[in-house]
């Protein structure tokens, strides 16, 4: 009995004070709460729609292929890409045992353009800027790469882990040829001191370059002015040295004229698989 009414006491105290409690809060206060309240049961409403919504998500921007260039018709002016700027012979960065390479343009700095198109297209033109891309891409793979004019006093005795002269074919037509004259085609030396190497050279031009630019070798036009080319007999006698003709001016004009990047890398690729004694 004693416990139940000391249940009864303590019962009757909480109840009077909560009564006597509510009774004194302020009008104020009672505000307070009921707009706290309302923002909780708003901030819940929001979370749970928020949750139901879909995420937003960034779209993928997809770059639309670039079309490419559309080349001039023969009886409009040529046009090429713009020239490089002049590569450095010897960056600073570069190591001093970083091979050294020779890079010919030809007719370059000569009284002679080589062949020449109709609308006034000159072989040098195209030489020049492949040359000067070739040099461009080995000097940033970490090669010493040298730009050599046509008749460069520094080829008089020349020494190099290799050497190549750039030169573009004929811009006849010469609808009636068999094979159609369109192609590269890359020679050496015919009385070479190092046949090995210059075989293993033409071969990694010739394999690189098909397989980069998807020409094929025109091996039925390689001429005397190749084997017998005055730059061979120049260079020190020890360096490794080749003539590709990139391309005919007339059939593979697209190629050559607007595309010098692509024919550089190929030539470039070719140089890599013989510097590092790959297999063609």
């Amino acid at each position: 009995m004693a416990r139940r009414g000391n249940v009864t006491r303590q019962t009757s105290r909480r109840t009077s004070s909560y009564k006597a409690s509510t009774g004194a809060i302020p009008i104020a206060s009672r505000l307070v709460v009921t707009i706290s309240c309302i923002a909780a049961i708003i901030a819940m409403a929001f979370g749970m729609w928020e949750e139901q919504s879909p995420l937003q998500v960034t779209p993928e921007i997809i770059l639309s292929p670039v079309p490419s260039a559309t080349l001039p018709s023969t009886d409009q002016p040529p046009t090429l890409l713009p020239t490089l700027p002049s590569p450095t012979t010897q960056p600073t960065a570069l190591p001093p045992t970083a091979p050294r390479i020779g890079i010919v343009a030809g007719h370059w700095s000569s009284n002679d353009t080589g062949a020449m198109c109709p609308d006034g297209l000159t072989e040098v033109e195209i030489n020049l800027q492949v040359a000067e891309r070739t040099v461009y891409i080995l000097q940033a793979l970490g090669y010493q790469a040298d730009l050599l004019a046509e008749f460069d006093p520094r080829l008089q005795g020349y020494q190099a882990a290799a050497l190549v002269s750039i030169h573009a074919d004929s811009c006849q037509a010469l609808p009636n040829a068999d094979p159609p004259a369109s192609g590269f085609k890359v020679a050496s030396v015919e009385d070479s001191i190092v046949p090995e190497a210059e075989r293993q050279l033409v071969a990694c031009l010739s394999h690189r370059y098909a397989a980069r630019t998807g020409m094929r070798f025109h091996a039925n036009s390689i001429t005397y002015d190749m084997t017998r080319y005055h730059t061979f007999y120049e260079i020190q006698d020890q360096t490794p040295a080749a003539i590709i003709e990139i391309g005919f001016m007339h059939a593979d004009r697209d190629l050559l004229t607007q595309r010098p990047d692509l024919i550089a890398q190929g030539i470039v690729d070719g140089i890599i698989c013989f510097i590092e004694e790959e297999r063609p």
